[in-house]
């Protein structure tokens, strides 16, 4: 009986190859104590994508178990803190209109549901500091306080290119991984259906146990040669097409958001990522229901009033296509895929290097032991992952189906019952007497837990009467306790807290050679 895998080839690179690389070998290759051997072959000419620039709070411990160092994220990847999303002119096309969906959890989330003693609006500022910490731009933790801690919870924002170069040299020079630059011209099957190797142009035979197909929507070989299908979500979600720009801070010193801003537009919705050198900003829209100039006119208006940004520049804007959609597997016979091979929906919420993380991670922990298992890995592991899609895409929903915008057509169909998932139409009616639970969702660890839902529910207004929510919830004593205490949290982290760029200017004062290095 052969043993199962030792070797594993990654095939593609940027941040999803070199993150589910680097996941793989910190865990099982030879350099680390494991028994596999992995190489990540990429086209030398081929460009990534780059304009995933937003993470979940997974990726501080993705980050720590691979063994990359906080100080070298901030030092080699332009990056800053990030501490949730604030959400302007979703519900309605008002400027005022605004909630925050921060990444803790709301204070004594595991006792009672405060939003029953103190109202529901403003939830995100009555449940948690976070919100107003990020109204003032600070950071989630001190410059004493260890790497990947933090007194708020907390991901990261960073350049995307940089990223997955920082992670390719890591991934080289400290996990033992080889690195081809070649181009794949095909893929050679086996008689049983498997892959055997994959022939580059040059005439190189690639072979392994298992194939990590990380190709980008492409899906050389997920889709070309396996012939996995795919299943569109565009009846439920309906952005399939993007411009991005790079936009310059007005100065050096100009603050840094710690929170990815997303205003709701007549086309879309725009994001807004501050980064220490420039900001990252990008509209999203969906072709059926307008057209490239009036989104770029639109986009360059928004430019204008939000980051000075002359009406008449030149700031190139590119221009992304994609099919919202994921296949109908990931795992088929020997070859996994992961990042955009394996799906896309949209760049709301970061989902998309959260679901990079959870599908490296998921294949680290099922990595069979012997080819005989191979079978029994790719059943949980397709299983996990379906699931995993499923909460995301309806999740990403409820941000649209609360809107009560009618500027558009495009805010409109959102809301169309056809588009709107069973199961989330029913958790919505459930929804209006008690707040979300475990018991809504069957995953055991969700990508998007509970709070989250609770958080774009107050925010977008649906409203909440109580009579079902658990009757230990109803304990004023501990209520007025737990509020008290977030009243204390918050004047100590705005009187303890750096803001954000002065945090990144800390660490970076660190780094070996740089003027003030410790």
């Amino acid at each position: 009986m052969q043993q199962a895998p030792l070797s594993i080839l990654v095939l593609g690179g940027g941040a999803a190859g070199w993150l589910t690389a680097a996941v793989l070998a910190a865990e099982h290759s030879r350099a680390r104590g494991g028994d596999c051997e992995i190489t990540l072959v990429e086209s030398p000419d081929l460009p990534t994508v780059g304009v995933g620039e937003g993470t979940w709070p997974s990726m501080r411990e993705t980050l720590r178990r691979i063994g990359l160092s906080e100080l070298r994220l901030f030092t080699e990847c332009d990056a800053s803190f990030k501490q949730g999303s604030l959400f302007s002119s979703w519900r309605s096309d008002s400027k005022d209109d605004r909630y925050y969906h921060p990444f803790s959890l709301p204070h004594g989330y595991f006792e009672l549901d405060l939003a029953a003693y103190s109202g529901q609006d403003n939830y995100a500022y009555t449940v948690t500091p976070q919100a107003a910490i990020c109204d003032a731009s600070l950071a989630p933790k001190q410059l004493s306080t260890p790497e990947y801690a933090g007194v708020l919870n907390y991901g990261y924002h960073f350049d995307a290119v940089k990223f997955g170069k920082c992670l390719r040299d890591h991934c080289v020079e400290q996990l033992g991984v080889r690195h081809l630059q070649a181009e794949v011209e095909r893929v050679e099957g086996d008689s049983d259906g498997s892959v055997a190797a994959l022939v580059t142009r040059d005439g190189q035979r690639l072979a392994a146990d298992l194939f990590i197909d990380c190709s980008g929507s492409a899906g050389l070989i997920i889709g070309e040669h396996l012939g996995v299908g795919w299943e569109s979500k565009a009846s439920v979600l309906f952005n399939d097409r993007a411009l991005a720009a790079q936009v310059p801070h007005p100065s050096p010193e100009a603050p840094i958001a710690s929170v990815t801003r997303s205003t709701g537009r007549p086309h879309g919705w725009i994001w807004d990522i501050g980064l220490p050198t420039r900001r990252g900003m990008g509209y999203v829209y969906s072709s059926e229901f307008t057209n490239e100039e009036e989104v770029e006119a639109d986009f360059r208006r928004f430019l204008a009033d939000e980051a000075a940004v002359p009406l008449d520049s030149d700031l190139p804007v590119r221009k992304l296509r994609f099919s919202p959609g994921h296949r109908t597997i990931f795992w088929q016979g020997n070859c996994v895929a992961v990042g955009m091979a394996a799906g896309f929906i949209e760049p709301l919420e970061a989902s998309a290097l959260a679901l990079i993380e959870q599908s490296a991670g998921l294949i680290r922990d099922l990595l069979p032991a012997q080819a005989s298992e191979m079978e029994m890995a790719a059943k949980r592991f397709n299983r996990q992952m379906l699931s995993h899609w499923d909460n995301i895409i309806e999740f990403l929903k409820l941000h649209y189906v609360l809107s009560v915008r009618t500027d558009s057509d495009y805010w409109q169909a959102h809301r169309e019952l056809s588009s709107i998932p069973e199961s989330l139409r029913e958790n919505l009616a459930l929804w209006r007497h008690r707040p979300p639970g475990r018991q809504d969702f069957p995953e055991a660890q969700p990508l998007f837990p509970p709070a989250s839902y609770r958080y774009v529910l107050n925010g977008m207004g649906h409203p909440c009467d109580f009579a079902r929510a658990p009757r230990a919830d109803r304990n004023s004593e501990r209520a007025r306790s737990l509020l008290g205490e977030l009243e204390r949290q918050l004047a100590s982290f705005r009187q303890g807290l750096p803001d954000n760029r002065q945090l990144i200017e800390q660490l970076l004062a660190r780094e070996p050679g740089r003027d003030g290095a410790r």
